[in-house]
């Protein structure tokens, strides 16, 4: 295989990589509520913000201040669940969109105004440069993004799966009365959700923020994207998010590669009308 068609291939999967971590909260949030958080790449944005201010003012490398986005971003999703989210939980899907929505812009409005428009990169992160693999050069920042999240993904296939919280996440997505006789307070896993959810956009912001850059309309297209991986992998399902983080990501950059750059993103929602018309679940959908 040549040496080019093998780097824009494993570009495809780590960039898949980051879609489907971004989409994976989007999910988790969707799979509990039936919600489209229409502010979840305000969210994505914030945390990029909260990255490169960590290393320009206190020193903080965007790696070791992974801790602190992830911790940030679920306090957000909590905060944004008690006092938005929970009032209007009952209401009509117009208004869920139009309160989420309406989030995001003032999110990203805010960042205007205080951050202004200005592009911003971190300069000189702890992990830089490149790593040839016989004749392929892939970024370090790029390799240690795949990394973590792939162990992100895994932690959170374990929480679901593994565990007596993911087994009320999936008790109170399937019937959320019937939980409630059980003894689950939906209310609380409906919060944790959110938490989560937005905790995943916060890894993917901080460690984003190492190689891309960081402006008030950054999450914009990410959040665009991510709502394609969750109708291609599937509503409700985290392995079906990996594999369309994978399938999108791959789909990107190929064909970025194979025809001109500006038709990539008509090749991804060709992909996405695909799906939706043969397979409206997605790939992997519980729905």
């Amino acid at each position: 295989m040549d040496d080019i068609i093998l780097q824009t291939i494993i570009s495809g999967l780590i960039t898949g990589l980051v879609y489907g971590l971004i989409a994976a909260g989007l999910n988790l949030i969707w799979g509990m509520m039936e919600i489209v958080n229409f502010s979840h790449g305000e969210s994505l944005m914030l945390n990029m913000y909260l990255a490169f201010f960590l290393f320009t003012l206190v020193g903080i490398d965007p790696l070791y201040a992974l801790p602190i986005c992830l911790f940030f971003s679920f306090v957000l999703g909590f905060i944004i669940y008690q006092l938005l989210i929970r009032p209007i939980i009952k209401a009509p899907m117009l208004v869920q969109v139009v309160v989420t929505f309406g989030l995001g812009i003032f999110l990203r409005s805010i960042a205007q105004f205080f951050w202004t428009p200005d592009f911003r990169t971190i300069k000189d992160p702890m992990v830089k440069g490149m790593v040839k693999l016989g004749g392929i050069y892939l970024g370090k920042p790029q390799i240690v993004t795949a990394g973590v999240c792939l162990l992100a993904f895994a932690f959170l296939y374990l929480l679901i799966t593994r565990t007596k919280l993911g087994a009320a996440f999936q008790a109170t997505a399937e019937d959320r009365e019937a939980a409630s006789l059980m003894g689950i307070n939906s209310n609380r896993m409906f919060a944790l959700a959110w938490g989560i959810g937005i905790g995943c956009v916060g890894v993917a912001g901080g460690l984003l923020s190492t190689f891309y850059y960081i402006f008030p309309e950054v999450g914009l297209p990410f959040a665009l994207i991510a709502y394609v991986v969750v109708a291609v992998g599937g509503f409700g399902s985290v392995f079906g998010t990996l594999v369309g983080g994978l399938i999108v990501g791959l789909v990107e950059v190929l064909g970025g590669y194979l025809f001109i750059p500006s038709f990539k993103y008509a090749l991804v929602f060709a992909i996405y009308l695909l799906v939706v018309f043969t397979r409206p679940q997605g790939l992997f959908g519980r729905y």
